[in-house]
């Protein structure tokens, strides 16, 4: 029986490296995302195919599913190597490629299904529409979409599945359009090597010259947290919730995963017409709580319209929970009175504030010892003196517990996919049957004489109790029946071999009811593209994905911005958050406000970072910023730049007369 159906509800979580994959599903994951060996959107995990092989078996136990992220663009030396690189994985067992470089889709592919990366930058229902009648069978939308466009994307989307990006950190730009690592420092984002920019801190100016913000961190925004949505996004159309975070640790998946699971299951358990998309059900050794995890405060972006506090412009860093305040400030310590008076400071703890500026300070705690009743002494790990804005009142939150982490480094949960046990006596012998909750059934028998039990009540107490013990295995016992003409007498040794045959057998029969995932046919003639043009935003950075782009009826197609050839100001990043909306600066916050309406015009802004210089422009009709600039000098002249040339339409072949 295949859990595939339009009607199931997916999970999916990210991986760093295999054994946080395998936690992931453990922790409730219906799907797993992790890059492979190369090409893929964090060049910092990759991940050989041997552990990937490992943690899709131990995925398809559960029938969950494993995709690998393929979704950088790619040169054209590099076509090949991600081709062997796709067959490999496809040999490997994992389930499906997430993608960005339509060239991928005109050379020699696996028959593995194809997942459209939110690199694609899919906005509207026609680029959606567009993506499934060439052959993906899941689109991953732009996460700047309110609920109502998602609608509309659905409503031309009848096939592919539609996922969502339900928590963790929000790139500021539409993915997939964002260029100033590039441009600054020869990093590109769109080949997974993003110097994140957009973190630094910047000195806003207007056209006057006036200072509208001081070193502030304008491009940084808020955490993804869409806790409150799923149930409005299940409506919506969206059918798999994604976790961002391929470079966040065990703790943070373990604790995230937890976290979802349990409020998806909340939701299936209302919703008769949908259920999880893989087998089993997580039980849980701690609380859950995402707030515990690196975060810039949360926030549900634009799913149900513009936020007006959306930025997270004091620092990029993680505050921390609340803990309590500073009481006293010596020499050498300081005393710290706790809100909660069942908490505890541990050694090594991190602690943080805020100093008059606003800026962010913290500390690691090197000794901590209770005082009594809320009061706690901290040594920190520095001297006190060069602890700045620390003073007796300052507010003070945790943003790392050590106890916490010792908590999920643990064993923290267990899956288990329930199963009924049925003994039966044979001519032979002994049968034991297993059925699983998803229908599956198997079967193992073993030939042994019958010996009446002297006493029943003990003998089917044995029988129960050795059975029941399927703790090395996926499964867990629902219920345990004994169909036999009188009660017998049956060796452990029998009982043993006989579940472990019947799990095997079980396993086995798991395994043949999962089935690949079948590769979604472009359809025919070829979808024509929604443009004719593509400018350098198209990311093409190879021929075989300019020749994709003219098959479907593209007439123009500019290179990629890694080629080199924008080198004047150009949009190095377009985003739907706006500087201007967030400062209070923007004509549609005047409008209707005596005194100031019409006052207020959408000029540029400029945005200096050290010896950066940025153009902030503002499109208002879409509501959407432009940040402008140029490369760097020293980028043209040091990073190995790949020029590729595209012509407007194939050159005509030379005459012969």
């Amino acid at each position: 029986m295949s859990r595939s159906a339009p009607g199931t509800l997916e999970l999916l979580a990210p991986a760093r490296d295999a054994a946080i994959g395998i936690e992931a599903v453990n922790h409730g994951a219906d799907a797993v995302y992790i890059g492979g060996p190369a090409f893929g959107a964090r060049d910092k995990a990759p991940n050989a195919i041997a552990d990937l092989a490992r943690l899709a078996a131990h995925a398809h136990r559960f029938h969950a599913r494993v995709y690998i992220t393929l979704n950088t663009i790619l040169r054209d030396d590099e076509l090949e190597a991600a081709r062997r690189q796709a067959w490999a994985l496809y040999e490997a067992g994992v389930d499906a490629l997430i993608v960005q470089d339509m060239g991928l889709l005109e050379i020699d592919l696996p028959p593995i299904q194809l997942h459209a990366s939110t690199q694609c930058d899919t906005r509207t229902p026609e680029k959606a529409r567009f993506l499934q009648d060439v052959g993906f069978s899941k689109i991953i939308l732009a996460r700047e979409l309110s609920l109502q466009q998602i609608r509309d994307v659905r409503a031309q989307v009848e096939r592919a599945t539609l996922e969502f990006f339900v928590h963790g950190a929000l790139c500021v730009a539409y993915s997939g359009q964002c260029f100033i690592s590039h441009a600054h420092t020869g990093r590109s984002a769109n080949r997974g090597s993003c110097s994140q920019e957009c973190r630094l801190p910047y000195t806003v100016t207007d056209v006057e010259g006036r200072v509208v913000a001081h070193e502030k961190h304008v491009l940084s925004i808020k955490d993804n947290d869409q806790s409150a949505n799923l149930a409005a996004l299940v409506d919506a159309g969206v059918r798999s919730f994604k976790i961002e975070g391929r470079y966040k640790d065990l703790g943070y998946v373990k604790n995230v995963t937890a976290h979802y699971r349990r409020l998806i299951d909340a939701l299936l358990e209302g919703r008769g017409d949908l259920r999880a998309a893989s087998s089993g059900r997580t039980t849980l050794l701690f609380e859950p709580d995402p707030q515990r995890n690196f975060n810039r405060g949360a926030s549900d972006y634009f799913v149900n319209g513009r936020s007006d506090d959306l930025g997270a412009f004091d620092s990029p860093k993680h505050a921390g929970l609340p803990l309590g305040h500073v009481a006293r400030v010596a020499a050498s310590h300081l005393e710290v009175a706790l809100d909660d008076a069942t908490a505890a400071i541990a050694n090594g703890d991190g602690l943080t504030w805020y100093d008059l500026q606003h800026n962010l300070q913290g500390l690691q705690v090197n000794t901590a010892t209770a005082l009594g009743g809320r009061t706690w002494r901290v040594e920190p790990n520095e001297p006190v003196a060069s602890l700045k804005g620390l003073r007796a009142g300052t507010a003070l939150h945790r943003n790392r517990d050590v106890a916490w982490d010792r908590l999920l480094a643990k064993k923290s949960a267990e899956r288990r996919i329930g199963v009924a046990l049925t003994l039966l006596d044979t001519a032979a012998g002994f049968a034991l049957e297993l059925r699983d909750v998803d229908g599956i059934a198997a079967r193992a028998e073993l030939a042994h004489a019958h010996q009446g039990a002297r006493d029943a009540a003990q003998a089917e107490a044995a029988v129960r109790e050795h059975l029941g013990r399927l703790g090395g295995t996926p499964f867990a016992a629902t219920r345990i029946d004994l169909q036999w003409q009188q009660p017998w007498f049956v060796p452990a040794s029998v009982l043993n071999a006989l579940r472990r045959d019947a799990v095997a057998a079980l396993e086995a029969a798991r395994a043949a009811a999962l089935p690949r995932l079948p590769r979604a046919a472009a359809v025919d003639p070829p979808a024509p593209h929604p443009g004719d043009a593509l400018s350098y935003l198209a990311n093409v950075y190879n021929h075989k994905a300019h020749d994709f782009y003219l098959r479907h009826g593209v007439r123009i197609v500019e290179a990629a911005y890694e080629s080199h050839q924008a080198l004047g100001d150009v949009s190095l990043m377009i985003t739907k958050h706006c500087v201007r909306w967030s400062l209070s600066l923007c004509p549609k916050q005047a409008k209707g406000v005596t005194g100031v309406q019409g006052t207020i015009r959408a000029e540029p802004l400029t945005m200096v970072s050290g010896g950066d210089t940025l153009t902030l422009r503002f499109d208002c009709k879409p509501c959407e910023m432009h940040v402008v600039g140029r490369i760097k000098r020293h980028v043209l002249n040091e990073a190995k730049a790949q020029p590729v040339t595209f012509y407007r339409a194939r050159p005509a072949a030379p005459s012969l007369s």
